[in-house]
């Protein structure tokens, strides 16, 4: 069994957005914001190697919106999903499972692609694409704050090809990855836990979109029920083994993934800090 981070490129998003009612004082040492206020984040996804099963937790930003739509998000970086794959010898084709965290268009823009003809069609041709259903039904009737997020291109496409399979909290998608469903930043969105080593790694998705958003109450304005994403964030910590846990960051530009622990007041910091492959190994 292998892991693979796959890096999709980055793009920036306002620094108030991301931390909610954290005062920029505070949130601008973390991550600085630029002269519009805009912070710089990853879209870091993770290719999971498990016998002949290779799957790909979430997609980035694809690159079929419009130029106007990119000029929002300004995108930058070396990386892009077809580049990543190809540095591990693999192409969309050797794809066999796509494991879609939620479907915001940050973690889904990259399932469908654009033919030179306009047609809409599944990126990965060999794949099962894997959501949880109540995801799925809010994305379809999304509330008035998400909407702008759930773009139908992204993923309706996958559902008129057959593609799609629901799954559910506490499902095993193989004897390696479990999946976890929460709630407080979009509905049915998983944290998908894979066990390797005999240690356990938590794609953190946009539960904890970075390393910045470790405590508890750092919760991000884009959040659809702020409170529950604290009790989910507590709940993970209080389940996970801290000495065995490694914290994977889909949007933190700088740091991949962590080890956590408690200080003397009850709260979770960094205990150790860098590359998923250096702190597996």
């Amino acid at each position: 069994m292998k892991l693979h981070v796959i890096h999709s490129g980055n793009f920036k998003l306002d620094g108030g957005a991301m931390f909610g009612v954290v005062p920029k004082v505070i949130w601008n040492s973390l991550n600085p914001a630029d002269e519009k206020n805009l912070c710089n984040w990853a879209m870091r996804c993770l290719l999971v190697e498990d016998g002949d099963r290779r799957i790909l937790i979430d997609t980035g930003i694809g690159d079929k919106q419009s130029e106007k739509f990119f000029g929002y998000y300004y995108l930058n970086g070396p990386y892009s999903l077809v580049s990543s794959l190809k540095n591990i010898g693999l192409s969309y084709d050797d794809v066999t499972d796509v494991l879609l965290t939620h479907l915001h268009f940050d973690h889904v823009g990259g399932a469908v692609i654009k033919t030179n003809e306009g047609k809409l069609m599944p990126a990965f041709p060999n794949a099962t694409y894997h959501v949880t259903e109540t995801q799925w039904n809010h994305a379809l009737k999304p509330n008035a704050r998400e909407r702008a997020s759930f773009l139908p291109e992204n993923f309706l496409p996958l559902q008129e090809a057959g593609v799609l399979n629901f799954v559910k909290h506490g499902e095993l998608l193989t004897s390696h990855v479990r999946i976890r469903s929460v709630n407080g930043h979009t509905i049915g969105m998983t944290t998908p836990e894979i066990t390797i080593n005999g240690k356990k790694v938590v794609y953190c998705a946009d539960l904890i979109p970075s390393s910045a958003h470790i405590p508890v109450h750092y919760t991000m304005g884009y959040d659809i029920e702020p409170l529950v994403v604290m009790q989910e964030k507590e709940l993970l910590y209080s389940e996970m083994d801290a000495a065995n846990t490694l914290y994977f960051f889909e949007h933190d530009v700088a740091m991949e993934c962590a080890k956590l622990q408690r200080n003397d007041r009850g709260q979770m910091v960094i205990a150790e800090k860098g590359n998923l492959s250096d702190l597996l190994a």
